[in-house]
């Protein structure tokens, strides 16, 4: 726990560069924030086939935040999939996923992966 609390600091401390803190912190709060309503959507949604899109659109509005945000979705884009893979889940899978996330942290449109007949509320 030690480590991966040091390692989450570091990261911190090298995303923010020469960027003002609270500026950063905001932004990684906002964009965990995006983050966790993507995944509670997505589950709400329960959706056949919407994983990605639920991926891209995290990412994606996280992202959207600044690099606060970007640092949040990469992070928690990361860990998640890093902790998936650890309980077993395909390499195939997980790939894809994280195409997906970096498809919505690079700006694109996360509607690429919107499936369809999808209730427009997500």
């Amino acid at each position: 726990m030690k480590l991966l609390l040091g390692l989450l600091l570091c990261s911190l401390v090298l995303g923010v560069s020469s960027q003002r803190w609270l500026s950063f912190v905001s932004e990684a709060t906002q964009g965990a924030w995006d983050m966790w309503r993507a995944y509670s959507d997505m589950r709400e949604a329960n959706y056949k086939n919407s994983d990605k899109y639920f991926h891209a659109r995290g990412n994606y509005d996280a992202a959207k935040r600044g690099p606060g945000g970007v640092w949040a979705a990469k992070v928690l884009s990361d860990a998640r999939e890093n902790l998936q893979s650890l309980m077993g889940r395909g390499a195939e899978d997980t790939e894809a996923d994280q195409a997906a996330n970096e498809w919505g942290r690079s700006g694109k449109n996360p509607n690429h992966f919107r499936p369809k007949g999808l209730p427009e509320k997500y």
